[in-house]
């Protein structure tokens, strides 16, 4: 297989077809971790779909990774429950979870063949050496993997090392595999290849996964659903499009996707909009419908990408270009908007179309793309 070819991968192999390897659904109750007087895991409650892709995506010390611990055992949680399938595992040692487990760092053992290093979780098991050869051979061939049995990790690229890493995790065919940033080794370029790759043996074969990241278009790319994690807390807990679309609190909106953040006052609703009038420029911005009184003071949530440069006081606002930075496919521009003293409204638009330092514009946006959040809620 080309060191970037996607990889299709499919269950038809020699000999036979390969057992579907269905994952199990995956419950965490009021799951709480603390170190001293710090709460690193805070009530953390939510119930994981059997095949479902689910992301811990948070910032360093956001309590994800200290979650993935408990769910594999490694850590002991001071209360609350997790099940796998019908099975309480709170209590149990790592090794009789039975769950499948994909580092950071490839961790292969140097002196092993990478058909030796795929077996080992089956040798250790005590499968018979027919069935171990076979189900190598199978795991081998979904990650694309079938002509490297006889190499040692020394001869493997770093994308080729972490397939195996994720083959160790699939040959036993456990019922949730879990994943602790195995990408943030790697260069970009093998980093996107290797997320189709994952993505497209998961849905294949119908794994439940949980994968750790802090990138958001990991996350993104990758999830049915994600758990945004901040102080031991989970934010909000939704598919991609809603986090992103429709954030919950400004945290998320801001996390997600760098949102702009306008200050403001609700002016009126109606029953598709609510207007708000924005406190630096005094101008009239339309979202969609919230169920805020007029007159409470808010946060218009806007992200860069979903802004629209038009003609000077033809938006809600009108400001100056101060910078505008090319980025390949995109110009990333900051307006400094008439009126006040805010900080510059970040703004996306396709290279090509872009505005120029100095220039005069006005801002637009769909009022379907504005979030509105209530200053006592968001601070």
């Amino acid at each position: 297989m080309a060191e970037f070819g996607v990889v299709a991968p499919s269950v038809e192999v020699a000999g036979g077809k390969l057992p579907t390897a269905t994952g199990k659904p995956l419950s965490v109750v009021a799951l709480r971790k603390t170190y001293g007087d710090v709460v690193a895991v805070d009530e953390a409650s939510m119930e994981i779909a059997a095949g479902e892709f689910v992301t811990f995506l948070g910032a360093s010390g956001s309590g994800k990774t200290t979650t993935l611990m408990m769910i594999a055992g490694f850590c002991e949680p001071d209360s609350g429950t997790i099940t796998v399938g019908d099975r309480d595992v709170t209590r149990l040692a790592p090794q009789k979870r039975n769950l499948g487990f994909v580092f950071q760092q490839y961790l292969l053992f140097p002196h092993m063949t990478v058909s030796e290093n795929v077996a080992f979780p089956l040798t250790l098991r005590g499968v018979p050496k027919d069935e171990i050869r076979r189900r190598v051979g199978e795991t081998l061939e979904i990650a694309g993997l079938s002509g490297f049995g006889g190499r040692r990790p020394r001869e493997l690229s770093g994308g080729q090392q972490q397939r195996v890493a994720l083959c160790r995790a699939l040959v036993y065919r456990p019922p949730v595999i879990l994943m602790d940033e195995p990408l943030g080794a790697l260069d970009k370029k093998l980093r996107d290849q290797l997320q189709i790759e994952i993505k497209a043996i998961q849905q294949e074969l119908g794994l439940t996964v949980i994968y750790v990241t802090h990138d958001q278009e990991e996350a993104l790319v990758l999830s049915d659903r994600i758990a945004v994690m901040r102080n031991g807390l989970i934010e909000q807990f939704d598919t991609p499009r809603e986090l992103f679309e429709r954030p919950r609190t400004p945290f998320v909106a801001d996390f997600l996707g760098a949102a702009n953040f306008l200050p403001g006052r609700v002016l009126q609703s109606t029953d598709e909009h609510t207007v708000v009038r924005l406190d630096q420029s005094g101008g009239l911005l339309k979202a969609r419908r919230h169920a805020l009184a007029s007159g409470t003071p808010v946060k218009a949530a806007v992200q860069p990408g979903r802004l629209r440069a038009c003609a000077p006081d033809d938006g809600f606002c009108t400001g100056t270009v101060e910078t505008a930075t090319y980025v390949g496919t995109l110009v990333r521009a900051g307006v400094r908007i008439d009126g006040g003293d805010a900080p510059l409204i970040r703004l996306e638009v396709p290279a090509g179309r872009g505005p120029v330092a100095g220039e005069r514009i006005g801002l637009t946006v769909d009022p379907e793309d504005v979030n509105l959040f209530p200053v006592e809620q968001g601070g």
